[in-house]
């Protein structure tokens, strides 16, 4: 008697093991920004079948500069979103809005502060000017005020371009960590000190999946799915391969080339953007009380969050933490 699986009985244990979706279940992802690498994870499991294995049929709508696909799930027009990062979070429970984060794609905020190459610390950053936009100037730079001593002073708005930072030594910039690092080594023919926010104190998780709460309650097998496949998808981008995510992502932004995409998956796994901390352990997409509630304390300290709001409303711990896909790891 053979002691192998037939294929009936290995069809059957899948079919078990998955949550029960209605097959090919249409649902609608919104990502904040144009495709690139760090949204491959996604384009992964569209491209590889993963999110179709559990009975789901995604298709991924492109952010971008004058797209608002937040705005379109608040209508119902999607399903998830890419949220930024805690922040955003907090905003929709100060404002009563019901969306909340089921997943953390980034463990860390790839936001940086890029300096030339004398630059050799964080705290030599104090001596520069400072490039950072208006939007990092009401959020991280508070913290970094608050918390490091930096000034106002020291600051100019920063305008999404690397020319005053290549002319000018004794100015640092703030970037995005596959983004202007990659434009300096390439225009500016060097390769700059990189000082990522979160490795220096900044907790809050990014990218994260949003979804409203009535699809949690009227959907929560649809979200364990798309949840679950997501993370199943972002391993298998970054430790499998990524040549069918890839494609996706360049059919869907042709600005995006292969070597910005190598770059950028290069740092994700340098830096351990998405697989670090607790989902070392835990698995990718994980979000623990205690990271959520250090990142608020250390906002509202910061004068960038009201104190009091119940920042548990902006989160459920439900759909992580259950080492989905660790297996898919090399030596996992």
């Amino acid at each position: 008697m053979s002691l192998k699986p037939t294929l009936t009985a290995l069809m059957l244990a899948t079919v078990a093991a998955t949550p029960a979706v209605a097959e090919n279940a249409k649902v609608v992802f919104g990502t904040n920004w144009l495709a690139q690498a760090e949204h491959g994870g996604f384009y992964q499991s569209v491209a590889d079948g993963t999110y179709a294995a559990c009975g789901l049929d995604v298709e991924i709508i492109s952010g971008g500069p004058q797209v608002n696909n937040r705005a379109l799930m608040l209508a119902g027009r999607i399903d998830y979103h890419m949220g930024g990062d805690l922040l955003q979070a907090f905003n929709a429970v100060k404002e009563g809005i019901p969306v909340v984060a089921v997943a953390a794609t980034f463990q860390k905020h790839p936001q940086v502060l890029v300096a030339h190459p004398d630059v050799e610390s964080w705290e030599g950053l104090k001596d520069r000017t400072l490039l950072i936009g208006d939007n990092g100037f009401t959020s991280y730079y508070q913290w970094m005020i608050a918390e490091h001593g930096f000034t106002v002073e020291q600051r100019q708005p920063y305008t999404f371009n690397p020319a005053p930072f290549l002319a000018d030594t004794s100015v640092a910039m703030q970037g995005y960590l596959s983004s202007e690092p990659y434009l300096v080594e390439k225009e500016g023919g060097f390769e700059p000190n990189i000082f990522l926010i979160a490795d220096n104190g900044f907790s809050s998780y990014a990218t994260t999946i949003e979804t409203m709460q009535a699809t949690i309650d009227e959907k929560p097998e649809q979200v364990k799915c798309f949840v679950e496949g997501s993370i199943k998808g972002w391993y298998n981008y970054l430790y499998g391969d990524p040549s069918g995510a890839n494609e996706l992502i360049k059919a869907a932004n042709p600005d995006m080339t292969d070597d910005k995409i190598a770059y950028a998956i290069g740092k994700m796994k340098d830096w351990g953007i998405v697989d670090s901390g607790d989902a070392l352990e835990m698995g990718i997409g994980v979000m623990t009380d205690e990271v959520v509630n250090d990142f608020y304390a250390k906002m509202v300290n910061a004068g960038v969050i009201e104190e009091g709001l119940d920042v548990s409303a902006a989160y459920t711990l439900e759909f992580v933490g259950n080492g989905v896909g660790m297996d898919l790891k090399p030596g996992g």
